[in-house]
């Protein structure tokens, strides 16, 4: 773990949740072994969107669409969500949660491979939530940053891959090797690109928040 168990487990429990139907679904995810975002990721997360206040947000990302959700909820009720995701079997949960929740006018699901999908779209986002496979991360960096406004900001979740980013690149796994070069360029990038911002904090799995300052961003 990147933060020390007990610590974790304190931050934790001073938790209030969100709400009966995030709270139902996040027990049924964990029993299921489906990936949603962390606890501790989940209240950063809402405090980044208080402090942002978005209008549009692109989710790259979707599982069964609990982050969208949580997303939705804690933005004020014309915040729009278009949310991405490329696994066939978790795209009826997913709209299925959305309709539980009300919130299918809300978010927009796209079916498909971010890499195609993302080129497609014309609209700027104020916000942009990076949960997808993460060795695409650096591949989908041009057209998320195209697609980001000045002033927007980008959340890339679990870029610290629960520690293995600081180990030598002989002691980690052969089949994992590939992921973990992309994403070691990914936070290079990231931190070294002339007008971008970015900070990467031990939240989660870790988490880098990027600030957009310029429109032309060259990497």
């Amino acid at each position: 773990m990147i933060i020390p168990e007990r610590i974790s487990v304190y931050m934790n429990s001073l938790d209030t949740g969100n709400g009966c139907f995030l709270d139902e679904l996040e027990r049924t995810a964990n029993e299921a072994c489906v990936p949603i975002i962390r606890k501790d990721m989940q209240s950063f997360l809402k405090v980044l969107l208080a402090l942002q206040k978005p209008k549009k947000i692109l989710e790259v990302g979707t599982a069964i669409g609990f982050s969208a959700i949580l997303m939705a909820m804690n933005t004020e009720p014309d915040c729009r969500i278009t949310t991405i995701e490329n696994y066939e079997k978790r795209i009826g949960p997913a709209q299925a949660n959305f309709t539980r929740a009300g919130l299918e006018n809300r978010i927009s699901l796209l079916q498909g491979d971010a890499q195609q999908l993302l080129p497609a779209l014309k609209e700027s986002y104020d916000f942009i939530f990076m949960d997808a496979a993460k060795g695409q991360y650096m591949a989908f960096l041009p057209e998320v940053l195209r697609l980001l406004r000045v002033g927007g900001v980008l959340v890339s979740d679990n870029v610290l891959q629960d520690g293995d980013l600081i180990e030598s690149h002989y002691a980690i796994e052969q089949r994992n090797r590939t992921i973990y070069k992309r994403m070691r360029e990914y936070l290079y990038t990231l931190k070294h690109t002339e007008g971008l911002v970015t900070s990467i904090v031990a939240v989660g799995d870790g988490a880098a928040v990027t600030v957009k300052e310029s429109e032309d961003i060259l990497l």
